[in-house]
């Protein structure tokens, strides 16, 4: 191999560039000035870093300043619940939860509801475009009273709630708490549950017991304005009342008058009914004491007016260890009987459906009925048809009613010469008409009987129709709303107890009721002489068959037509049922031959109150003999 030899060329350039970079080196280094410049710069930077730390730390030395100084200044009047009124939720602000059925507002100011809307009813008409509220524009305010140890006095509604909402599956949870720190509040917790009415409503403390005076309970007060939401506001403000339940399971009202206040014990649910949509307040363990205020806002000067009534209820929350936990519920919804019922809390007790025997047909037999019908057929129809079954099922009392009025009519003529007989001793007469009934084998109080038995199923309908929310927005034939009047004419002018329009359905049931009672009244005539020293009956039914009728058309006129169709409809068919029973089934010469032969037969024995009467009779002749022979 041959060996490199040493080139002294290449250590001669290596040299000579090395000097070069040297050189270029030298020419570009920074002159003094530049280097003082850059180092001014540098100092220039860190100052002015330092400048802003120390503004910042100003800035926020003077913001905690200034919150010192403004809850020093809210503690003088909030006490430990100042620290509420500094958090961010301290605002006018609002949190919503929905379902298909409701939608609710709750303010920051307060935790309560401040909006209550019902998603699938209209107000006044269907078609209006507008929801029914049942709160809104500040009609509604739920408060608690709060005493401090530090001697305050606080009302909820006026303090800052802070809001979280969360959920669990479909079920919409807003806690609302109203803090005294961090870890010391009171809490409003709502749950809206998917496609219910009903909610869950708990109020709870943590931390409370040394902020709170706990030795008296909390007053709960909960005030109410109702809004007028049906198209006649004096018929829906008949029908708006407060309903409450007391002492295990009783029931109670306020009814139309003015500043009427109660007192009830143990009080399970306040109900502020609205005639078809009410606002109710559950409670799982009853209030102890409970003050209950109603007031009627609608007068005969000023029916035209936003609200019907105006309630409130002042309840008492009793402290547990220090701490508050009551389990409650609200309901805001429809008064619907069944919907109601399905809740098992006796709350279908707030639908007017009469009292005793009349609520009783009405929950038992009326309701089922008329449901099963109108899921076949419409509203109209379905009246329509449950007044023909109505009185398809008292037929045999309107023909035991006809039957006695036929019989009477025969017994007239004998009857009439008694009395020509001892018309100067009415004891005496008295006496033989009673014999003349029992040896003909006629009860004079079986016409009556019948009328009695009607008049629970008559006044039970008088109920129902204006309780069935199913009515509501409902038409039938000309009438838009079976639920309300069904006016045809609108009056240029207002009649004192009629109004301002004209209904026509009142109308015909007044001229059914007129010819109805025209007929029936000429067969008691025929059938009931006059008693002496008794009134002329037959003048008194005379007036009756006109004022009876006048006094359907001016009562009814503003009612709902529901009720008015059914009145039509029931009189229509007893006029058509009396003509059957009259021209085709009843015959007077049968039951004249019948009569007679009663009386050739040994008299029926008679009944406890006929030998009674007869022993009243006999001892009150035998006592004017006495008299008269003293004289």
């Amino acid at each position: 191999m041959e060996e490199k030899k040493f080139d002294p060329n290449s250590l001669i350039g290596f040299i000579l560039i090395f000097g070069i970079l040297l050189w270029i080196m030298y020419q570009n280094k920074p002159s003094d000035a530049e280097l003082a410049a850059e180092k001014a710069k540098k100092e220039l930077v860190v100052k002015g870093s330092k400048a802003q730390e120390n503004t910042a730390k100003i800035n926020a030395t003077t913001a905690d300043v200034n919150d010192t100084l403004k809850l020093a200044q809210l503690q003088k009047t909030l006490g430990s619940f100042a620290y509420s009124a500094t958090l961010p939720s301290a605002k006018d602000e609002f949190t919503t939860i929905e379902n298909k059925l409701v939608k609710l507002t709750i303010a920051n100011k307060g935790g309560y509801v401040v909006e209550a809307t019902l998603k699938n009813f209209e107000r006044t008409k269907k078609g209006s475009g507008q929801s029914v509220q049942l709160i809104k524009n500040n009609n509604a305010q739920f408060n608690l009273q709060l005493a401090t140890v530090d001697n305050h006095t606080l009302n909820t509604k006026e303090l800052y709630f802070e809001p979280t909402l969360t959920k669990n599956g479909e079920d919409q949870i807003l806690t609302m708490k109203l803090k005294a720190s961090e870890n010391a509040y009171l809490a409003y917790k709502y749950v809206l549950k998917a496609n219910d009415y009903m909610l869950d409503f708990d109020i709870q403390s943590q931390g409370l017991n040394t902020i709170l005076k706990t030795a008296k309970p909390l007053q709960l007060e909960w005030a109410f304005k109702t809004y007028a939401n049906e198209k006649s506001i004096s018929y829906e403000n008949r029908y708006t009342e407060l309903y409450f339940e007391y002492e295990d399971g009783k029931k109670d009202y306020l009814g139309q008058g003015h500043d009427k206040t109660v007192t009830a014990e143990e009080v399970s649910y306040v109900a502020y009914k609205q005639h078809f949509f009410s606002s109710i307040l559950l409670t799982s363990t009853p209030f102890k004491t409970t003050e209950l205020y109603s007031n009627n806002l609608v007068n005969d000067a000023n029916v035209d007016t936003t609200y019907t009534k105006q309630f409130k209820a002042v309840m008492p929350l009793a402290f547990k260890n220090g701490e508050i936990d009551q389990k409650m519920n609200w309901y805001y919804g429809p008064t619907d009987y069944k919907l109601l019922k399905s809740y098992d809390r006796h709350l279908e007790d707030i639908v007017a459906l009469g009292w005793g025997i009349f609520g009783w047909i009405n929950r038992y037999l009326f309701i089922p009925a008329y449901s099963f019908l109108s899921m076949f057929i419409s509203q109209g129809w379905a009246i329509v048809l449950f007044t023909i079954l109505v009185k398809l099922v008292m037929s045999p009392v309107t023909y035991k009613s006809f039957l006695s009025q036929a019989k009477m009519k025969v017994l007239r003529p004998e009857i009439t010469e008694i009395g020509e007989k001892y018309k100067d001793e009415p004891m005496k007469k008295q006496q033989e008409t009673m014999k003349l009934y029992n040896k003909a084998g006629v009860n004079p109080m079986a016409g009556c009987v019948p009328g009695l038995l009607q008049m629970p199923v008559f006044y039970a309908l008088f109920q129902l129709f204006p309780a069935l929310i199913q009515l509501r927005h409902k038409g039938f034939l000309w009438a838009e709303d079976l639920s309300s009047f069904d006016s045809v004419y609108k009056l240029p002018f207002h009649i004192p107890a009629y109004g301002d329009h004209i209904s026509l359905f009142p109308i015909l049931a007044s001229i059914a009721i007129f010819f109805y009672m025209k007929m029936t009244t000429g067969d008691q005539q025929m059938a009931t002489p006059q008693q002496e020293g008794m009134p002329d009956m037959a003048k008194m039914m005379k007036v009756m068959v006109y004022i009876s009728p006048l006094m359907m058309l001016f009562f009814f006129n503003s009612y709902a037509s529901g009720l008015s169709l059914y009145y039509f409809i029931s009189n229509t068919i007893t006029i058509g049922i009396m003509l059957v029973i009259k021209n085709y089934i009843i015959d007077s010469d049968k039951i004249h031959a019948e009569i007679q032969e009663n009386k050739k037969k040994e008299p029926k024995k008679q009944s406890k109150f006929q030998q009674k009467l007869q022993e009243a009779m006999a001892q009150q002749e035998a006592m004017k003999a006495q008299q008269n022979k003293k004289k």
